[in-house]
This record gives C-alpha cells, sequence and structure tokens, in this order.
C-alpha cells in the first residue's frame, strides 16, 4: 500500500515516525511519501518537503510567510495527484492540512487525521471541515472525544503518544538526578529559541548552584546555541535524556509542557511572541490555559509566565518554589499524579496503524 503522511513540526514527525513503524509491521509492501522530518525519513518515508521549511509561529509570521506556504502547498498537492496513495495520513498541522483532506477527499483518497485539531480552541467552524472531508478522526487528549460528539463528530481517542514514549523511555532508562541541575527547553522554532532562550539564561544567573543542560532541537547546529552563551551544555535530539537528570524545567509551551510532567519533573511554563500575535490571538483562542497539563488537568498545576510576566524575575520566584518550597513539590507531584490517571495507558501508535490496515487492507 501506499501512504502519504503529513506532519509540520517535531512532535508530529515523531508521531508520524512511530505509526510509519507499525504500518510496516502489519504491511510488508507499504510505501510512505509526503512531509515531514528527520523521523520520518529515518522511519521510510520519502520526503518532498522537509518540515523546517514549514517551522513558522505567529499570525504576524505567518502572513509574512504565506508565499512559501502557498508554494508548498501547491507541491504537495501536485504530488499526491501524481502518486495516488491508498491513503493520506494527516498529523496535527491544520491550517495546512485541511487544505491537503480537501483535495484529497476531492480525488476520493481516504483521509484519516490523527492528533484531532483543537477546534475547541479556535476556529471552531473547522468541525464542519472535519465532517466533510474526514473520514477517520483520532484524539490524544481524554476530553476532546466527548467535544467531538457534542457536534455529531465520531472520534476515536486513542491515547495520548507523549506518555507512550515517555513509558517506554522511563521504562527502558533510570532518572539520573544526583546532581542538581535545571532544564532549559526554548522551543523547536527558531523564533521560539531566539525569544525564550535569552530570557531563561537570564534568569539562570540567580541560580549558579545548578548546572543548565538545554535540550538542542533538531535542525540546528551546536554554533546557533553558543552564540546565546558560548559555555552551554548542549544535549541533541534526546528531549527525555535531558529531562531525566534535572530536578526542575523551564519550558515553552507546547508539547513539551505535557513530556515535562509524564516525565515527573517539576517545570515553569514560559511563551512570549509578537506583540500583534499575540493580541490576535487572545481576540481568537477562548482558553483558560496554554499548557497542555493545565487544560487536560481544567486547573492551574504549572505556572504559566505569558508575555511580559516571561521574565527573569518572575522565572527566579516561581522556579525557586519549585525547588525548594515542600508544600509546591508536593501538591504537583500529586496533581502530576492526577495527570496520568487521566490520559491512562495506551498504545496510540499502534492502534492508529491497526486502524489504518483494517481500513484498507
Amino acid at each position: 500500500m501506499k501512504y502519504y503522511i503529513i506532519s509540520g513540526e517535531t512532535s508530529g514527525d515523531n508521531h508520524a515516525a512511530r505509526v510509519i513503524s507499525e504500518l510496516k509491521k502489519r504491511d510488508a509492501h507499504a510505501v510512505f511519501r509526503g512531509m515531514g522530518g528527520d523521523q520520518s525519513a529515518a522511519a521510510g518515508q520519502e520526503l518532498i518537503i522537509h518540515q523546517k521549511e514549514m517551522a513558522i509561529m505567529g499570525f504576524v509570521e505567518i502572513i509574512s510567510s504565506l508565499i512559501k506556504i502557498v508554494r508548498n502547498l501547491k507541491k504537495v498537492k501536485e504530488d499526491i495527484g501524481q502518486w495516488q496513495p491508498d491513503i493520506v495520513l494527516l498529523i496535527d498541522y491544520p491550517g495546512f492540512n485541511f487544505k491537503i483532506a480537501k483535495y484529497a477527499h476531492g480525488l476520493r483518497i481516504p483521509v484519516h487525521y490523527y492528533i484531532a485539531p483543537k477546534v475547541w480552541a479556535w476556529k471552531e467552524g473547522r468541525i464542519k471541515r472535519i465532517k466533510r472531508y474526514v473520514d477517520r478522526l483520532y484524539t490524544i487528549l481524554p476530553f476532546e472525544t466527548e467535544y467531538f460528539a457534542k457536534h455529531d463528530v465520531e472520534a476515536t481517542y486513542v491515547g495520548n503518544p507523549s506518555k507512550e514514549t515517555v513509558d517506554e523511555y522511563l521504562a527502558n532508562n533510570p532518572l539520573q538526578k544526583e546532581k542538581k541541575r535545571i532544564a532549559l527547553l526554548p522551543g523547536s522554532r527558531k523564533q521560539e529559541i531566539n525569544t525564550s532562550l535569552p530570557i531563561m539564561l537570564s534568569a539562570m544567573k540567580n541560580f549558579a548552584d545548578y548546572e543548565l543542560i538545554v535540550a538542542q532541537a533538531p535542525g540546528f547546529n551546536d554554533a546557533f546555541y553558543h552564540a546565546f552563551d558560548p559555555k552551554l551544555k548542549l544535549i541533541k535530539n534526546d528531549m527525555y535524556g535531558v529531562l531525566a537528570q534535572s530536578n526542575a524545567a523551564l519550558v515553552t509551551s507546547g508539547t513539551a509542557t505535557l513530556e515535562t510532567a509524564l516525565m515527573q519533573v517539576p517545570q515553569v511554563v514560559c511563551y512570549k511572541m509578537n506583540k500583534l500575535s499575540y493580541r490576535i490571538g487572545r481576540i481568537i483562542i477562548k482558553l483558560d490555559y496554554i499548557s497542555l497539563v493545565n487544560l487536560i488537568l481544567n486547573k492551574p498545576c504549572v505556572t504559566e509566565l505569558i508575555q511580559q510576566d516571561f521574565n527573569a524575575d518572575r522565572i527566579t520566584n516561581e522556579l525557586s518554589a519549585i525547588l525548594h518550597n515542600p508544600v509546591t513539590q508536593t501538591r504537583i507531584k500529586k496533581e502530576y499524579a492526577e495527570l496520568h490517571t487521566r490520559i491512562g495507558t495506551s498504545h496510540p501508535s499502534v492502534e492508529v496503524a491497526e486502524y489504518i490496515w483494517k481500513s484498507i487492507s
């Protein structure tokens, strides 16, 4: 069978790679093509576009990159039309993938969507597109299936891929917290890192007795990070390894916040973007929290420092609390345990691959 898979960022690339590996176990003649990253390529996917070409964040930045987005969208559509896959698997990345879903549906190619678009956060009107163009929808957050059911959309909760990967890591790797270390996870996009890392490093001057470890994102060399501080200790493509040896973490908002919690590392969530993009986002996005940890628990388990609150003084105060305040530490530990329970134990990559294989075999 021919599988066309599209992921647009590092976490999606990881999830795509795992599904590819599972499909290979079921389909000895499987061929994979599409848009993804290094992990998908290593798993066996032929990339016509590397996802680093699409690493754009913020409303204003997206507008300024429209020409590139449109060009890549056209390239993917033409490739799907020529290659004629048996199925299209879209992973997150809704702005781009909804257009692909419509196009593939028009060609009568089955469309499966893994990691359902967060229409509960914004652009709820997209539900109509899901009904029209998506044949099978897979959710990864516990509350999403019920949400979609209220809108007459059938969705399957397959578990959370971060829980799957963290559980596997912890089963094979011991935690190493003998030394005093703080993890810095400044993001996987250039804009995120350029914005977040200097602020994080400024705050770290107040924690001189702790060793800093930076999670180096794929696609960025040592020189890029060392331009901020030549002495930075970098660990490349191993975020779990970074977290496994850390007592606390500063994390740019995203999937990494959930993974940090599942790794049982107390954290401060940080996020700052273009001022205009943030103002637009505040109008459009209706959420009480930005971190997945707080969204799933529906309460402020981890502190979120957003925009002007993301500064060295606030980081110092919040990080000191999770490092030295027993009450704060006990509360976080208890709420992290609740998070594990809500997500449950499952193997989403296995389940998604099984649903896909049964639908086309």
